[in-house]
């Protein structure tokens, strides 16, 4: 059965980005070569994200306009949720929307066609998606640093019932990845 599932790094205090929403602290790791994302990335089949993941992915990766333009990394359709109006990258299937979740995510699992639903970032979209009840992993892989402030993993008080480990990998003797189920009563 297909899963709507958050994966995502974080530092080992539990933040995605710092304040103004870098990821250089992430950068110096490397690439993603050896650890779980072909897998992962082979069995999604439609993303969502924010506005914030999605400016962070023009400016870092895609960066059109520029001498150093990259394609669209990802060709699964996407969801930006977004209230404002962001560009367009040409030949990539990006659809903006804004409001609840619901009813996008129904849209996003159509889309899929019987694979997963990524929520790429940030925590507070995977927040949304968790307190409608339709989020069903989080895929954390945890770095050996401390951001001291940030934006969080996951902006939500989850105490009952908790999450429930279904696996901790080590990677590159550097990091853990650690899956959770979230548990529905």
């Amino acid at each position: 059965m297909p899963k709507t599932q958050y994966y995502a790094a974080a530092s080992l205090d539990g933040f995605i980005a710092t304040t103004d929403h870098s990821l250089d602290w992430l950068m110096q790791f490397g690439s993603l070569e050896g650890t779980s994302y072909d897998a992962f990335i082979g069995d999604v089949g439609a993303l969502a994200m924010g506005a914030s993941t999605y400016a962070w992915l023009l400016r870092e990766l895609v960066k059109p306009g520029t001498g150093q333009a990259q394609p669209w990394p990802y060709t699964q359709p996407a969801w930006v949720f977004t209230s404002r109006t962001l560009p367009v990258v040409e030949g990539a299937d990006i659809r903006f929307v804004r409001g609840d979740v619901v009813p996008v995510h129904w849209e996003m699992h159509a889309a899929a066609n019987g694979r997963n639903v990524w929520i790429v970032g940030g925590g507070e979209l995977a927040g949304q998606f968790l307190d409608a009840g339709l989020l069903d992993e989080l895929i954390v892989q945890v770095m050996p640093v401390t951001l001291g402030t940030g934006l969080p993993l996951l902006p939500r008080r989850i105490v009952q019932p908790a999450l429930k480990l279904t696996s901790a990998v080590p990677y590159k003797d550097t990091f853990v990845e650690m899956r959770y189920e979230v548990v529905r009563t």
